[in-house]
């Protein structure tokens, strides 16, 4: 698996097929390890799916991590390999990466599926009240380290219970490789923190507003949502889906059965499916 110099560090990256390029980006805790069942079945194209900065086998330069610093890099990535006219898959922060990237670079998308992702800023009331206490813990300077930084427990926890069948001990080492201390877990709390609720972080708020207006304003770019049931974990529910429908352009939802929020590790055959079916219909690749 190839890993290319982007900005002061590198990206890891799977590489397979050739085409039309199709780029699946993951979420946080996890890595490009997520899509392993999901690219076998996608079909056709150059299926590319590479680890965010500081997370997976890639690089962990000295960042903040912001999602302006992953986007950064991502950036980057995209231009070193020379990629136009992407078919972009995302799935939890992967999926508003793909938003924002799709955004600022319109004439270089083909189409974005999403799953499980950040579709606009979120109130505190959305949340349910386990969500809501675990998420003022994650914010408050001291509580947020121990949870995350002195321990692994969330990384664990996200392929443990954030899936309705545990991962493989196999599998969930592959998760775990790359967060062995404190320091390399820096990435997972930064992005649980990056969370955008109540206006805040008013920098990343902004953003999601701007790449919102686009999804909402892109009626020639096709766009495809696949939903779940079955887990209090899920952050795509009936609610959100339906706000998914009436504000972005050019949308399709498919339904792809019970799942955790790791949709992949649950349902990588409907995913799979539901993509490539999608992406023909389309006559995108």
């Amino acid at each position: 698996m190839p890993e290319i110099s982007v900005l002061d560090s590198t990206i890891h990256y799977h590489d397979r097929g050739t085409g039309t390029p199709i780029v699946f980006l993951h979420g946080n805790p996890g890595s490009s390890h997520l899509w392993r069942h999901v690219l076998p079945a996608v079909g056709p194209g150059r299926l590319l799916a590479p680890d965010l900065i500081g997370m997976g086998r890639s690089g962990k330069p000295d960042l903040d991590y912001t999602f302006a610093d992953h986007a950064r890099y991502l950036d980057a990535w995209f231009d070193a390999l020379g990629l136009d006219r992407v078919i972009l898959v995302g799935h939890d922060w992967g999926g508003a990466l793909a938003f924002d990237w799709a955004a600022r670079h319109p004439d270089r998308v083909r189409g974005i599926a999403f799953l499980e992702t950040i579709v606009r800023p979120m109130a505190w009331e959305e949340l349910t009240e386990q969500a809501r206490a675990r998420a003022e813990k994650i914010r408050t300077p001291g509580v947020g380290e121990e949870l995350f930084l002195k321990q692994d427990l969330f990384i664990r926890q996200a392929f443990t219970g954030g899936v309705l069948t545990p991962v493989q001990e196999t599998d969930l080492a592959e998760y775990l490789a790359p967060f062995p201390t404190p320091d390399s877990r820096r990435p997972v709390l930064a992005w649980a923190r990056q969370l955008p609720l109540g206006g805040e972080p008013a920098e990343l708020v902004a953003r999601i507003e701007k790449y919102d207006a686009w999804l909402a304003a892109s009626a020639d770019v096709p766009k495809l949502l696949l939903t779940f049931e079955g887990s209090p974990t899920l952050l795509i529910r009936e609610e959100v889906a339906a706000w998914c429908a009436e504000n972005i352009a050019a949308l399709e939802t498919v339904h792809c059965g019970a799942s955790g929020h790791h949709a992949p590790e649950d349902r990588p055959a409907e995913i799979a499916a539901a993509i490539s079916a999608w992406a023909d219909r389309h006559d995108l690749r």
